[in-house]
């Protein structure tokens, strides 16, 4: 990391669904702000003074009405999305979930089929790692971005997930 480099923690939530043997996976379609037009996860900006499982948690409840027992898969470094700052996502899944799926004011969540997700409606990188996400791997990310575009990517699948 350079000097002038500092590093934003954010959170990044899967809800899946085996639904009889036809998975699925629930995105959020953002309305407004960072990535506005594009499928996603729910997830957010973790907090001061809130951990990492707490500021998933509370963003997938703000942003989609659902709560869970969430699991971490990953880690993604992005350099290059904001001027001098390195945006750390912490992924997460759940299979494993309550509450009444609603529309937020910064979501509209929709279930796709595994084979139906709009990958040309999503972030560049996300060819690189969901497909570990969706087997439940654990993995690690770095992603260097210019001009809105992945100029280099290093994937690592790990054994375990250290945790932080």
């Amino acid at each position: 990391m350079m000097a002038s480099e500092k590093e934003k923690l954010f959170t990044l939530v899967f809800v899946k669904n085996e639904n009889g043997g036809n998975p699925q996976i629930l995105l959020g379609l953002k309305k407004k702000g960072f990535d506005q037009g594009m499928w996603n996860g729910f997830g957010g900006k973790v907090e001061i003074n809130e951990s990492i499982l707490e500021g998933a948690l509370r963003e997938l409840r703000e942003e989609c009405g659902l709560t869970g027992e969430l699991k971490k898969l990953g880690v993604l470094h992005f350099h290059g999305r904001e001027e001098e700052t390195i945006l750390v996502v912490h992924v997460l899944h759940t299979y494993s979930y309550n509450g009444a799926i609603i529309e937020s004011e910064e979501m509209q969540p929709k279930w796709f089929g595994i084979k139906e997700i709009p990958f040309g409606e999503m972030k560049e990188d996300a060819r690189f790692w969901f497909d570990h996400m969706l087997k439940g791997k654990f993995f690690k990310g770095y992603f260097r971005y210019e001009n809105d575009r992945v100029i280099d990517h290093n994937i690592d699948e790990l054994t375990k997930l250290e945790e932080n």
